[in-house]
């Protein structure tokens, strides 16, 4: 183990932990200049980064399809492509420059890992990225936003992993009404990565259970209805 992957890196990432290394290095050697990261990140990509996002895999069964929405940095995106190989898993990220830089992770460690440059709300974005079993996004919006993006990119019965810090249980309370209309189910709070990290990650998880509404009342889901309206 090179200096600075702590003990815990070998439990979450095992006979991969070479990977996770590689991950690292190239943070700590582009990240603050490619403005991926800031300055006093460096001191603990592998707590507050790579862990902190790879342990979010205990939630995700086997071969599953993963969206990681807004991947940014590759968080948590690319800590669980290392950590589970098995993931159909692909990189939504709007901004050119981090989309080359994700592009040139995944090209380094040679990860079966897909880029997609666009936003989770766009049409063409659902129509090409729709039926997922699980969307993760850490740091990217109030969860009113992210049940109003991420869920219709789910398939019915999938699962919103939204990584929060300690007003998770507030932001849960107050977006309740938004997260229902927006198609999903009851919000859950649960902690990744007990007994394993100092301080466990904590993550909102939201099923969908049904189509958005509109105000009338009426389900919305246009990328579905163009789908099958295009094949009469």
């Amino acid at each position: 183990m090179t200096e600075g992957a702590p003990t815990a890196a070998r439990v979450v990432f095992g006979e991969r932990l070479a990977l996770a290394e590689g991950f690292a290095e190239l943070l700590r050697e582009h990240g603050i200049r490619r403005g991926l990261i800031g300055p006093r990140e460096l001191d603990r990509l592998w707590e507050r980064h790579l862990l902190n996002s790879a342990v979010v895999a205990e939630l995700l069964p086997p071969n599953c399809r993963v969206l990681d929405v807004g991947s940014g940095a590759g968080l948590p995106g690319i800590p669980l492509a290392i950590a589970r190989p098995d993931l159909d898993l692909t990189l939504l990220e709007p901004m050119a420059r981090r989309v080359a830089w994700l592009q040139e992770v995944i090209t380094e460690l040679a990860l079966a890992v897909e880029v997609v440059r666009g936003r989770a709300e766009e049409g063409p974005v659902r129509e090409r990225l729709a039926d997922q079993d699980a969307v993760t996004a850490r740091a990217v919006a109030p969860m009113e936003r992210l049940a109003k993006w991420c869920l219709p990119l789910l398939r019915p019965g999938g699962q919103l992993l939204a990584m929060k810090g300690d007003s998770a249980a507030e932001e849960i309370e107050r977006d309740a009404a938004a997260i229902r209309a927006a198609g999903g189910g009851r919000a859950e709070l649960i902690s990744c990565g007990v007994g394993v990290l100092a301080v466990p990650t904590t993550v909102v998880v939201v099923e969908r259970a049904t189509a958005a509404r509109s105000a009338s009342g009426r389900r919305r889901d246009g990328a579905r209805r163009t789908r099958k309206d295009r094949g009469r």
